[in-house]
């Protein structure tokens, strides 16, 4: 059983709602491009699909994009978007579920590597992409950098949006490296919010490429947004690829 918390059919069906922003054509624009460059016209493979946010405009792009995700309430939202044959998806674990064939990309986009709570599952994840890859195929993750810069002495929280309609905050576990996302998001107009809370294990960029190597992958490219943009010490993530030989 994977560490993963399983998201519900409430969360399955409010994800996009409240993601609005991010399954704009202007927002996905960047990362497509990026995600359709490496792929070459080969098959591609998301990890942990979810709603199809990435996959099915992805998919419309041209290029066979095939699934895996483990909640059957976040793939019954992507099935109004694309049926099987369209858009084929296996349910299971990103760390140990298969699909038939070689593909020239795997992909795991906006931070859900970190829903692997241990490191074992994490390493296991990599292995499971190189084991998907065609040789010369890519892995790509799209992380957070954990944003311990900003603990002073004796703090365990730092907030990361404050808004009108939604309250967010993360909340550090240093032993563990794990992490608590906290939300309070405006539910309704009277006044009333919907509290949710997540774990998730963070990584260092340094560790992704030890993982990486201990499945055979070697690094090929960092940058710190879908849009090429050089990765730096004060980037609050990256893109990272690695290639299968």
């Amino acid at each position: 059983m994977t560490s993963s918390e399983v998201w519900s059919r409430a969360t399955a069906e409010r994800y996009d709602a409240e993601e609005g922003e991010r399954t704009s054509a202007d927002f996905l624009a960047p990362a497509l491009d990026f995600l359709a460059e490496l792929a070459g016209g080969g098959r591609a493979l998301e990890f942990a699909i979810g709603t199809g946010r990435v996959g099915v405009p992805l998919r419309a792009r041209g290029i066979p994009v095939v699934g895996i995700e483990l909640s059957e309430h976040m793939t019954a939202v992507l099935r109004r978007k694309a049926d099987e044959d369209t858009l084929p998806v296996t349910l299971g674990d990103m760390t140990t579920a298969r699909v038939p064939g070689e593909f020239t990309l795997v992909y795991l986009v906006y931070n859900t590597i970190s829903n692997l709570l241990t490191q074992d599952e994490q390493v296991e994840c990599f292995q499971n992409a190189a084991r998907h890859l065609a040789p010369g195929g890519r892995f790509v993750v799209e992380l957070g950098v954990p944003p311990l810069r900003f603990l002073p002495p004796g703090q365990t929280a730092v907030p990361f949006d404050v808004s009108d309609g939604h309250l967010g905050f993360d909340t550090f576990d240093l032993v563990e490296q794990i992490l608590v996302s906290h939300h309070l998001t405006r539910d309704g107009d009277d006044g009333r919010y919907r509290r949710d809370a997540s774990r998730h294990r963070y990584a260092w960029p340094a560790e992704l490429d030890l993982m990486a190597r201990i499945a055979g992958l070697t690094p090929e490219r960092r940058v710190a947004d879908w849009d090429g943009s050089p990765f730096t010490q004060d980037s609050p993530r990256h893109i990272s690829v690695w290639r299968k030989p």
